[in-house]
């Protein structure tokens, strides 16, 4: 059956965005995890007090993320507190643990909530592949991957 299906057991790859892709980012630290895409991910939350007034007025970005995204996330304000302490979900903590050969990142320089800079100097850190895009705004995986795809197989082949 793998061999039609073209999956391969014992392989897992992840492709998410933004907060996946903090997920995504932290889970290639686990030995079962082979390959990682992380789109626009946060890959530092030291940026959420001054990102999060980006795209709300409401003084409770918890709140704000629940009525937009209803249970998608499910957050208490205290877990969300957590994020400002850098430790906590934070990729950039563990940037000398990661294996820079299981990462792939995409971003757009104008990027209107995850400053591109900071997604570079990243990368740069860990060492991991960026696919840094001068246009695209906050990019939607979709159009990554149709656009994207054979370097994105590549990567996941390699």
């Amino acid at each position: 059956m793998a061999e039609s299906s073209g999956a391969h057991p014992g392989r897992s790859l992840l492709s998410v965005e933004v907060f996946g892709g903090a997920a995504a980012i932290l889970s290639s630290l686990d030995p079962r995890i082979t390959k990682v895409m992380a789109n626009c991910p946060v890959v530092d939350w030291a940026i959420l007090r001054k990102e999060q007034k980006k795209e709300t007025s409401n003084p409770s970005y918890p709140a704000y993320i629940r009525a937009a995204f209803g249970n998608g996330y499910r957050l208490s304000a205290g877990n969300w507190n957590k994020l400002h302490g850098g430790v906590f979900y934070n990729p950039a903590h563990h940037l000398k643990a990661l294996t820079p050969s299981k990462i792939l990142i995409f971003h757009a320089k104008d990027d209107p909530y995850i400053p591109w800079k900071l997604v570079d100097g990243f990368a740069r850190c860990a060492g991991v592949k960026l696919k840094l895009l001068s246009r695209g705004g906050h990019l939607k995986t979709e159009y990554v991957v149709q656009k994207y795809w054979p370097q994105i197989k590549k990567f996941f082949d390699s």
